[in-house]
């Protein structure tokens, strides 16, 4: 008995110390560590973005890296549709820039590998111009725990994305569901498409595609899923919200109810954002607007339309109401920028509006007596826009009730995927070409480019040493292209193993 006692006393300290997502880093600067729970304490990251934004920590709540879209020294060269990714010293990760990634606030997102605990993905959605879902490849233990990015811009899927991608635990503990849904951006075609990867030590594998709920023709949103895991709700920026059940174990969206219907006539509101509370019976909208507003609705209610309560309007800034997050303390923070000043704020520009969060303490509870306090949370002179982490739930658990088993260790690299596989991304605006291998057995790589004539455009410089990665076998190569005319070109890859090819095009 005693030792079972202890083994209770073991588990109960390793369950308490889940703190992955404990550290937010966000806004111009500004970061939150949520290791003293009752009173969150902020400190000074080295992003500076009015996009999308992603942390992670160990399970002891130190931060490990993180990523942003539109990482403003890039923005101020012109090169507005680039990201980074940052170490826990707050610098640029070794090879960590030039992610593609907009100005946004669901575009990017960090997924650990299940079958690795050194190596994370790093998803970006190409919104637009540059369109697709791409992913990057982190590799921490390097550099004496700084890491470093193994390859970067892999395009999973060439199609635009609406500003909306999320992620959530497996039923099974252990592996991940990525979502996101494609807009249209030349024809506005109305759908109702939700797609899916599933992460796992296989890797990224599943690819899927479910038709539900509603037509939409929308470019943005945002998609939640509620504490448990079992309720997920998307709102789009033209209004439509809707409400589903999501099964953990299989993927599968479900049971669409229609609280809102996109609204197809008056495109001025802008329906930015939302948020489940801890208990998972109540729904939190943001909207932004001449006047802003901040929406309560109760999801348990015969008809939830009905249950809509404001909670919190204003008038100034106008165009102001942002991003809703649920922090680790369950309360539910707002983000809201100063829209007087455009991205970037002058350095003169620091007011109560772009150095606080709002805070709704009790989301809980309905009406007042959520406790929705504006512009509470003081983020000690660093500044805000409208966008908030785009952390997951690292911590969520095993689905006890979904049928699947839980598998919550972390096993070694899975054998089998094994063949050597090389991808090429062209980027038009940045005439600049990135290039990524995985699985190679060679150590010593060269990199050539040639058109269709066989002129070698990009001759290779000395055989490079690939990162050392021996399970996986990673390589990445950036070229700059400048002035390629439309055509066919082909990229060969060559190390004292193994030779691969593979075509890319250039239009007009």
């Amino acid at each position: 008995m005693k030792y079972f006692l202890i083994l209770l006393f073991i588990i109960s300290i390793n369950l308490n110390a889940q703190k992955r997502n404990y550290i937010w880093c966000f806004g111009d600067s500004a970061g939150i560590d949520f290791n003293n729970i009752s009173s969150p304490s902020v400190f000074s990251t080295g992003n500076d973005t009015h996009g999308s934004n992603c942390a992670i920590a160990d399970s002891s709540g130190n931060l490990l890296f993180y990523a942003s879209t539109s990482y403003l020294p890039y923005y101020l060269s012109g090169n507005v549709y680039m990201g980074a990714i940052f170490n826990k010293n707050h610098t640029l990760m070794a090879n960590g820039d030039s992610s593609i990634g907009l100005l946004f606030y669901n575009e990017v997102i960090i997924i650990p590998l299940p079958s690795d605990d050194s190596l994370y993905y790093v998803f970006f959605a190409g919104v637009g111009p540059i369109y697709g879902l791409y992913y990057t490849l982190v590799n921490l233990n390097a550099n004496g725990g700084l890491g470093i990015v193994l390859s970067k811009n892999n395009q999973l899927v060439p199609f635009a994305q609406i500003d909306c991608l999320n992620a959530i635990k497996h039923g099974n503990g252990r592996d991940w569901w990525l979502f996101f849904r494609q807009r249209y951006p030349s024809s506005f075609t109305p759908n109702n498409e939700f797609y899916s990867f599933l992460i796992s030590p296989a890797g990224i594998t599943n690819f899927s595609m479910q038709n539900v709920g509603s037509l939409q023709t929308d470019g943005g949103g945002k998609l939640t899923f509620s504490k448990n895991g079992n309720i997920l709700i998307y709102s789009g920026w033209r209004g439509l919200i809707e409400k589903y059940d999501f099964d953990r174990c299989t993927g599968i969206i479900s049971n669409p109810i229609t609280i809102q219907p996109e609204n197809t006539v008056n495109f001025d509101t802008l329906w930015v954002s939302n948020e489940i509370s801890p208990n998972s019976n109540i729904l939190y909208v943001s909207t932004s607007d001449f006047t802003s507003f901040l929406f309560q609705y109760d999801l348990t209610a015969p008809n939830i339309a009905a249950s809509r309560q404001t909670i919190w309007s204003t008038n100034y800034p106008v165009n102001s109401g942002g991003t809703l997050k649920r922090g680790p303390n369950d309360k539910i923070y707002l983000a809201c920028r100063y829209t007087n000043a455009v991205y970037p704020y002058p350095d003169s520009v620091f007011n109560m509006y772009n150095m606080n969060l709002s805070v709704i303490n009790q989301p809980d509870s309905l009406g007042a007596a959520c406790d929705f306090q504006p512009y509470s949370f003081y983020l000690g002179g660093k500044r805000t826009y409208w966008g908030l982490p785009n952390n997951p739930d690292y911590d969520l658990g095993c689905d006890t009730t979904g049928g699947c088993p839980c598998l919550t260790g972390v096993p070694g690299i899975e054998q089998g995927i094994t063949k050597a596989e090389l991808f090429v991304t062209w980027v038009s605006s940045w005439q600049k070409l990135f290039v990524n291998a995985q699985h190679l057995k060679g150590r010593m790589v060269t990199v050539e480019v040639f058109n269709v004539a066989g002129k070698n455009l990009a001759p290779g410089p000395s055989p490079q040493k690939r990162g050392a990665s021996p399970n996986t076998g990673y390589f990445t190569q950036d070229i700059f292209l400048p002035n390629l005319s439309a055509g066919v070109y082909v990229v060969k890859l060559q190390t004292e193993k193994e030779t691969l090819s593979r075509k890319f095009v250039v239009s007009e």
